[in-house]
């Protein structure tokens, strides 16, 4: 059975693709984008090639691939194409897999199949990437209400920004997780720069319970 952790976040743009190129890079597993919207610019699955330094064949081939950058029941409603849950299956791995959404956890892939809900199929554990910044504490907090009313299991939070300790301890305190660490905003993008900084603020051991 495929190993697997979800990366999703509080919103969209947080830094879910970096963070998921440095988890993927430390477990040494696999990556798989299922659906990405827009393809004029580099997609997340080319980003996390080049940042987590693995071989092409780790990073898996999108089930779909929308020409619009939008959501993506819209960019799928726009190229015609229909998205289908029974497509979405978690590909089978010999490695870790690291499985990133899109935007945050209600994003639609159609009017009526949300993302939590193909990760509440997948029985998957889940890292929710939330900022520090102003608005994080309502944010993550609602996301974490999401994830448990699904009864999908939380690995912890993992932050992304400058250092905000007290929006970061009052959100594992009231939604009763782990903080997994912090990776902090990088003068340079660069795969070592990534690799040294998630070393740093976390544990990969934190990623690895149950023999995952």
């Amino acid at each position: 059975m495929t190993a697997a952790i979800i990366v999703t976040g509080t919103d969209t743009g947080i830094g879910k693709t970096v963070f998921s190129a440095a988890l993927v890079r430390a477990l040494d597993g696999y990556y798989w984008k299922p659906v990405q919207s827009g393809l004029e610019e580099e997609t997340d699955s080319e980003i996390v090639h080049h940042l987590s330094g693995l071989a092409a064949d780790r990073i898996l081939p999108e089930r779909y691939r929308l020409n619009t950058p939008a959501s993506p029941h819209l960019a799928a409603g726009i190229d015609g194409v229909t998205i289908e849950a029974t497509q979405l299956l978690l590909p089978e791995v010999s490695r870790p897999l690291i499985v990133e959404g899109a935007g945050g956890l209600l994003v639609p892939l159609t009017r009526e199949l949300t993302y939590i809900d193909m990760f509440a199929r997948w029985r998957a554990p889940v890292v929710l990437c939330a900022r520090t910044t102003l608005g994080t504490i309502n944010h993550t907090l609602l996301s974490i209400e999401a994830i448990r009313a699904r009864d999908i299991e939380l690995l912890g939070v993992a932050f992304i920004g400058e250092e905000n300790a007290d929006s970061e301890g009052i959100i594992v305190e009231l939604g009763r997780t782990l903080h997994l660490g912090r990776l902090p905003r990088l003068s340079s993008l660069t795969p070592e720069m990534l690799k040294t900084a998630f070393a740093r603020h976390f544990d990969v051991n934190d990623f690895l319970k149950d023999g995952r």
